[in-house]
């Protein structure tokens, strides 16, 4: 898991959420209300796609209008086995990580990678890729 996870506000802009991602080098940050709360998560692809491919002006489009459905995260407890599940059944590549409803990390796809044996974690990338 990344411990120390910054989030991007829902009401910054998928402007500001891409000048973080780039200042951070991830492709993926999570979305949190002003209640602090986890709303979502934005990657970089939902800004090429939604934003750019779609014409909109990333200046103007909230991050929480980028948003969709429930957030599928895993509990600060759960095992290995229940993160490749929730990753697998939900086919994500990254899962928030809460305690209660506090976000304390991320665990993604690299990391389930280096700390599993090699045929789980191809189990894990044939059922994501599906």
């Amino acid at each position: 898991m990344t411990p120390d996870v910054t989030c991007v506000r829902a009401k910054e802009t998928a402007l500001e959420a891409a000048k973080k991602m780039k200042d951070l080098g991830v492709g993926a940050l999570p979305i949190c209300g002003a209640d602090e709360r986890l709303k979502g998560m934005l990657t970089d692809r939902d800004i090429v796609v939604k934003v750019l491919g779609a014409g909109k002006d990333p200046a103007k489009v909230k991050a929480g209008d980028l948003a969709q459905g429930d957030v599928v995260t895993i509990g600060a407890d759960d095992d290995a086995e229940e993160i490749l599940h929730t990753m697998s059944q939900h086919q994500v590549r990254r899962l928030p990580v809460i305690d209660g409803h506090v976000l304390v990390g991320v665990v993604a796809q690299a990391d389930v990678a280096r700390a599993l044996p090699d045929p789980t974690v191809g189990d894990l990338l044939e059922a994501i890729s599906a």
